[in-house]
């Protein structure tokens, strides 16, 4: 159990920067343990006038594009440009343990050694969308512990995409080289969400490819609504392996994020995004309320048996059990 001493040393050494000490915080934040989400809680609490002042990078695309290795060879950029990076990479979870299957130091392996990066996978598990509830506030503790580019990245499946959307402020869609048939096969909604599309992997016979597949995304989002009206969506093409593109990429992010600062939309989306975490919240807590009360839960079996049983809508149902839990 964490003292109050250990507590205030473990807040102290997160300040400082220290990656150990922030990996055992982010442990903390992850908890499910009523005593250190109390723990965890006085610890937010006290970094949050720290917070807020990092670039928040969502980055998004289907298995096998490239997503670590970009990632890598990015980090490796920007940290040589003088920042400090933070991945928080939300990995495919075990079903039975519920821990990540992938490790940080099997996956970029150059990035984790560097004192400058700090790289965190977390287990998806039953999370919605893919992205661990928690992994809001993990971003609010590297931002404490200095680290001023924050990069998510999602498992790139489902509603994953929307998740990190909601947290970040840029988001980066991958694709691979294909255009085509696979530009039919992504849904319009990721496409909108875009801020900055790369193509990856052109390099070799690929490139070709990629410059083709690069011309059909842009076509794909010049037919769509733009995000906002004064920041357009870029599509530029990239090589981790050769190291091209890595620059470009770079500098449009830059750019996307300063014309959102300019124009006053990147302190209202942020708002938006805390105002939908706040609700994210309540709705979460009022389910783990019921679901962990014994009276609750046993009336919860009740009115769900009628819902299954085609006794009671679903939506009636609901209104049921939360009289309940008010006592009315």
């Amino acid at each position: 159990m964490m003292k109050a001493k250990d507590s205030v040393l473990l807040e102290q050494s997160i300040r400082r920067g220290d990656r150990r000490a922030l990996a055992r915080a982010i442990t903390l934040v992850e908890s499910t343990r009523a005593a250190d989400r109390a723990k965890a809680e006085a610890l937010l609490t006290a970094l949050l006038p720290r917070t807020g002042n990092a670039m928040r990078i969502g980055i998004s695309g289907p298995p096998g594009v490239g997503k670590s290795t970009f990632i890598e060879a990015f980090g490796v950029h920007v940290i040589g440009e003088g920042h400090r990076l933070a991945v928080l990479a939300v990995d495919p979870s075990s079903r039975r343990s519920g821990g990540s299957i992938l490790g940080d130091k099997t996956r970029m392996e150059t990035l984790a050694r560097n004192p400058k990066a700090f790289i965190r996978p977390s287990p998806a598990g039953s999370t919605l969308g893919g992205v661990a509830r928690r992994t809001r506030e993990a971003v609010f503790l590297v931002e404490a512990a200095g680290f001023d580019l924050v990069l998510v990245e999602t498992v790139g499946v489902g509603q994953s995409e929307t998740a990190v959307a909601e947290m970040v402020d840029l988001f980066v869609l991958l694709v691979s080289p294909g255009g085509g048939d696979e530009l039919q096969g992504i849904k319009r909604g990721v496409m909108e969400l875009a801020d900055i599309v790369l193509v990856t992997k052109a390099d070799g016979e690929l490139r070709p490819a990629a410059a083709r597949a690069a011309a059909d995304y842009a076509h794909a989002l010049h037919l769509m609504r733009p995000k906002y009206p004064n920041a357009v969506p870029e599509v530029l093409q990239v090589s981790a392996l050769e190291g091209r593109g890595i620059v470009d990429a770079w500098s449009a992010l830059q750019d996307f994020h300063q014309s959102l600062q300019n124009a006053g939309q990147l302190a209202k989306l942020r708002e938006s995004q805390l105002r939908s975490w706040f609700w994210n919240e309540v709705q979460a807590i009022l389910s783990e309320e019921i679901l962990t009360n014994k009276d609750m839960v046993e009336q919860a079996r009740v009115v769900e048996a009628d819902v299954v049983t085609g006794r009671a809508l679903p939506y009636a149902a609901a209104r049921a059990l939360i009289r309940h839990f008010r006592g009315s």
